[in-house]
């Protein structure tokens, strides 16, 4: 590794830099780190990405059932154990790509890597109502685990079609009083399985062909008819209390008493730092092949910030090994070693 101090900041050559530790990015890293390459891991989030809060996992291979937290800390726990250095806390400011000269610019240093494993995966959507800004953290939630517990002995929403959401609104049904998935068609895209166990569960309600329309708090309407009163002297008006939903068939609209909405509608790939640099699709995933090249030489892409059909744990594994096995190669040719 050679060094040297320009503007303050000092530039680092490495052979392989990872950006992303998820599952993708931890594996690439162990792969790397077994082949001699040194890898640096950044990651200005959790480690683990999406599965660090995920409630539980149970169709990862060798765990009947295990927390997200917990197979996270085994992933990392396995990379570190072979000498991977993860940074969590210097952010990567820019990323500048190309066949030629690759520089990773932090808050800290410059990093020149010989190639690059994107692994940043993607972030929740966010829930398309109009009022998700004013109750976001009082009420609209992305992460059951994470908030899930301020909501014990309450009525809860889940909001999402795949196994993400019913797999949340399990977790969620051992805190909740009552938990009611709101599912806009008839039906789900989930796995067979965990879908079953939700419809045999007693305190989940599940409501199809309803559509989310709005959430709010019912002191905004008392306020409305009391003369200009705020209709509270308490916090409580801060915190959405009902969801607006809309029979997708009828359209008739009705209110449904809620604490919280927790919600699952997919993601949006974290490639804010890549336009300009690697060829990204029209929804801006990157376009890398089986290979995990990108169109950028010496650059890679795992995990589900890739364009790809299916994302899923095990999915962004193998992603992770084949793009920490392709960098090796590359790694190899451009150092002249074989």
């Amino acid at each position: 590794m050679h060094i040297v101090f320009i503007m303050e900041k000092k530039i680092i050559e490495k052979k392989l830099i990872i950006i992303g530790a998820g599952p993708a990015g931890l594996t690439a890293a162990i792969y790397a780190a077994r082949a001699g390459l040194d890898p640096l891991v950044l990651e200005k989030g959790i480690v683990g990405g999406q599965v660090a809060v995920s409630s539980i996992v149970e169709n990862y291979p060798g765990f009947n059932s295990i927390s997200g937290a917990e197979l996270s800390a085994k992933m990392r726990g396995h990379a570190q154990s072979l000498g991977v250095e993860i940074d969590e806390f210097d952010e990567i400011e820019r990323a500048e790509l190309s066949d030629g000269i690759k520089r990773i610019i932090t808050e800290d240093k410059i990093y020149e890597p010989t190639a690059v494993i994107i692994a940043t995966g993607a972030v929740p959507k966010p829930l398309l109502v109009r009022n998700e800004a004013r109750f976001r953290g009082k009420g609209i939630h992305y992460c059951a685990l994470c908030d899930g517990a301020a909501y014990k002995g309450k009525t809860v929403g889940v909001v999402g079609g795949g196994s993400a959401a019913v797999e949340e609104a399990l977790y969620l049904s051992n805190i909740a009083e009552k938990v009611i998935m709101i599912r806009r068609k008839s039906s789900f895209h989930a796995e067979k399985a965990i879908l079953e166990r939700a419809e045999r569960t007693p305190n989940i309600k599940i409501l199809y062909n309803t559509d989310l329309i709005d959430v709010g708090n019912s002191a905004d309407e008392d306020s409305r008819g009391s003369n200009g009163s705020n209709g509270s002297n308490s916090n409580s008006a801060d915190f959405l209390d009902y969801a607006l939903v809309a029979d997708t068939l009828t359209l008739e609209e009705r209110k449904i008493p809620l604490s919280a909405v927790f919600t699952y509608i997919g993601s949006a790939p974290r490639t804010e730092l890549l336009r300009g640099s690697v060829e990204l699709d029209k929804y801006g995933y990157i376009e890398a092949g089986d290979d995990m090249r990108t169109s950028v030489e010496g650059v890679f892409a795992a995990g589900d910030v890739r364009t790809k059909k299916y994302r899923q744990i095990v999915t962004a594994v193998s992603d992770g090994a084949i793009a920490a096995l392709s960098a090796e190669k590359y790694i190899m040719q451009k150092t002249g070693k074989n």
